[in-house]
């Protein structure tokens, strides 16, 4: 197969017309010019160049190969543009995955503004609110960088940055009793009728999870696999939801109240392997802009006790 130094000699020859003018076009030397140009011909079993007293000239062989070798060429210089721009963060394609609630408080921001400031990153984004579907996309190299809540499940052991701290907070309906105050203890919520996750939303194993170690049961009345729809659910009247305040959108119709003490959860990032500028960066600004909580719901926890983090008991 002829080399790419072969191929930008050929191209050379023909832009300049003299193998002096090519071997100084590419820093080398006549010999090592001719040598290449040798080499081509012996691969093309064929004359390329024809060597005359005013220069040389391509021959119709030479010409014939001269178009795809400008391309090799080209291609050649874009690939080592490509990897230098995506290895300073300013241009390759960058795969992410995340949990479902996270995508648009937590990743679409960052997407938005590195689409202003890094127009030549291409970002794909995939959902799921399985982690181990979104642990499977990494494992299997189909993305390059996933958000996902802490706790880890069994099995994700790719490096975890932590990325940002997300308070866990109840919604209600407006004038629900247990939003007469500023705060709430996970103790309140036993025996209340409870907007629940349904098995294939992992909210559910770790709301489960939290809420026996607190000693509390509530009563589920329905459940959902859509993290978003159980403050809604909540604020129509069919019981209270426990969600991170992630899922609560702008213009919630019901009530927020923070727990005390304080209940968090920690939202980390993992990729596969050695890091790289692109997965770093973009890393680095998630961790600078942190959750996107709306200014309707920000002012309603704004009366919110302060307190320990971790599940409240």
């Amino acid at each position: 197969m002829a080399s790419l130094r072969a191929l930008e000699c050929l191209v050379a020859v023909a832009d300049t017309g003299s193998i002096t003018q090519a071997a100084r076009l590419l820093h080398s030397s006549q010999p090592a010019v001719s040598h290449q140009l040798a080499t081509l011909e012996r691969e093309t079993r064929t004359i390329l160049v024809r060597r005359e007293r005013r220069g040389v000239t391509l021959t119709p062989a030479g010409r014939a190969a001269l178009v795809d070798a400008r391309r090799a060429v080209a291609a050649a210089s874009a690939a080592v543009r490509a990897a230098r721009a995506a290895g300073e963060a300013a241009g390759g394609t960058l795969r992410l995955a995340c949990a479902q609630s996270l995508s648009v408080p937590l990743v679409a921001p960052v997407i938005r503004g590195w689409h202003r400031t890094r127009p030549e990153v291409t970002i794909t984004l995939r959902e799921s609110a399985k982690p181990a579907e979104l642990a499977g996309w990494l494992d299997f190299g189909d993305v390059d960088l996933i958000f996902v809540p802490a706790p880890l499940p069994d099995g994700m052991a790719a490096d975890a940055v932590v990325v940002a701290e997300e308070e866990v907070v109840l919604t209600a309906p407006a004038g629900h009793p247990l939003t007469g105050r500023p705060a709430v203890r996970v103790a309140d919520l036993d025996g209340v009728p409870l907007v629940h996750f349904a098995p294939d939303n992992a909210l559910r194993a770790w709301l489960d999870r939290s809420l026996a170690d607190a000693g509390v049961r509530p009563e589920p009345v329905m459940r959902t696999s859509v993290t978003t729809a159980a403050p809604q659910l909540a604020a129509a009247g069919l019981g209270v939801a426990v969600t991170p305040v992630s899922a609560v959108s702008p213009g919630f119709p019901g009530a927020v109240r923070s727990f005390s003490p304080r209940w968090s959860r920690q939202l980390v990032a993992l990729r596969p392997g050695e890091p790289d500028p692109l997965t770093d960066r973009f890393v680095e600004d998630v961790r600078a802009h942190g959750v996107d909580v709306p200014e309707d719901v920000r002012a309603q926890l704004s009366g919110a006790v302060a307190g320990g983090s971790g599940a409240a008991r």
